[in-house]
């Protein structure tokens, strides 16, 4: 609960912030040209606001809603959410939003996604000059990746280094890695000291990031990190150290080799009827050489044991394993103040070109699964509170609500900026009538989605998706 608990607090705070600023965005622009703003609030305030006021001489009434779904800037004279149509009928005024050039309107409406957008390059700026920069060198991956069958068809083997692809040089080993090998025909490899070309045919990076194996991944050293105490690996004999020699009499030389074969087990369960059947697919043999120092003070001799254990029912051991990235030296970069903002720009222009090309994805079934909603969300979060971690996703959700917001949908900041253009370039203004009905159709669409993406968060909380 207390993991939920931090977890939760720390979406709130980012998105509350990010939310803050991007209304700020349009009602700074809306300000400028002199254009009223009726309401500004943090959350959704349907029926009744948890806390409301309205400076004296101001127009403007700034409170907090009680429906955490994001926020909204109510300007005068504007086709938006609120559905306000009573005020339409009215003769437009020199302060409404109509009433201005289209050229202002648009300065308006893309305000949020502007200060959203500079927000995520100064966030990351900062982050660069705090912390710096760290990362695992692609060259330094020296127990190189584990590659399933398909790609050994294409002529990888396990270990090699991946360094390259079509001509790129990587400098560093993160998801662009998989970005850039997923469509190239030819990838540089080190094997045994020397640099291979492997050609191959181009791939889907959301099928070579779904398959189980997976076409590529770094090799994880088959031992067992921790162990907490009741849990399955716990009950059944398993101690911290152990190394895992097979499951289910397969021999499993990596810890990736032991997650495929839970993996297998969690197929297997999806096929179960009764209870009887789940117990059968949640159990599993092992066969472990337990660490000499685990087995006596002096730390002689070591042991092989052969474990029955029960799974949970999302199929886990309940053991700990090294991640990748702590079997390497991190390559550490620090900046001054001015040389972070260059770095942190490429860094988020890095992001958010990663980002739009991962978007083609959504269209395919696959693609529809994984969107996720707030739960989603907050699990990106760490469970301890960490500011670096914190800043980092804020900068990416951002980016993350700079784009989505431009998209020319309707109900959605680009759906206006697209009417705004059709009139600047045509010359005629769309219709009052047209406008609404286009929020409705834009609004309905989003509300559908969000819906969707936190039904599929409740959907793989329960195994189910």
């Amino acid at each position: 609960m207390a993991v939920i608990l931090i977890k939760a607090i720390q979406l709130i705070i980012s998105i509350s912030l990010l939310v803050v600023l991007h209304e700020g965005g349009h009602f700074f622009f809306a300000r400028v040209f002199g254009i009223r703003v009726e309401k500004f609030y943090l959350f959704f305030d349907w029926k009744f606001s948890l806390f409301k006021f309205k400076p004296k001489n101001s127009d403007t009434e700034f409170g907090v809603g009680w429906i955490p779904l994001g926020g909204y800037c109510k300007i005068a004279g504007m086709v938006d959410e609120s559905f306000d149509t009573e005020q339409l009928k009215q003769p437009a005024q020199d302060w409404e939003f109509r009433a201005k050039p289209a050229w202002q309107r648009l300065f308006v409406m893309i305000g949020g996604v502007l200060v959203n957008f500079i927000t995520a390059l100064f966030i990351y700026s900062m982050v660069m000059y705090s912390w710096g920069d760290k990362y695992i060198a692609a060259k330094d991956m020296k127990q190189g990746m584990q590659f399933n069958e398909e790609a050994k068809k294409h002529g990888f083997k396990n270990g090699d280094i991946i360094i390259g692809a079509d001509g790129e040089t990587f400098e560093r080993f993160d998801v662009d890695v998989y970005r850039a090998v997923a469509p190239a025909t030819s990838v540089t490899v080190l094997r045994n000291g020397k640099e291979i070309t492997v050609s191959k045919p181009e791939t889907s990076l959301l099928t070579m990031l779904k398959e189980t194996p997976k076409y590529m991944e770094p090799v994880l050293p088959n031992v067992v990190d921790s162990v907490p105490a009741d849990c399955p690996a716990a009950k059944a004999g398993m101690l911290a150290g152990d190394k895992i020699l097979a499951v289910d009499g397969k021999e499993t030389n990596t810890f990736n080799d032991v997650l495929n074969a839970l993996g297998i087990r969690a197929d297997i369960l999806e096929t179960a009827v009764t209870s009887a059947d789940s117990l059968k697919a949640r159990t599993v043999t092992m066969v472990v050489q337990h660490a000499a120092s685990s087995l006596s003070v002096d730390g002689a001799g070591e042991a092989l044991d052969t474990l029955n254990m029960v799974l949970t029912s999302d199929m886990k051991m309940g053991v700990t394993y090294k991640p990748y990235q702590a079997l390497y030296e991190p390559t550490s970069v620090e900046y001054t103040f001015l040389e972070s903002f260059p770095a942190g720009i490429s860094y988020g222009l890095n992001t958010l070109g990663g980002y739009i090309s991962d978007m083609q994805y959504l269209a395919s079934a696959d693609g529809a699964k994984s969107i996720g909603g707030f739960g989603t969300l907050g699990n990106l979060f760490p469970d301890v509170w960490d500011w670096y971690r914190f800043w980092m996703m804020t900068a990416f959700l951002s980016i993350v609500l700079a784009f989505m917001n431009i998209l020319p949908i309707p109900a959605l900041d680009g759906g206006h900026v697209l009417f705004l253009i059709y009139e600047m370039v045509t010359g005629k203004e769309p219709s009052e009538k047209f406008l609404i009905w286009a929020e409705y159709i834009g609004f309905g669409l989003v509300f559908a989605l969000m819906i969707w993406a936190n039904f599929a968060d409740i959907l793989r909380a329960f195994g189910i998706m």
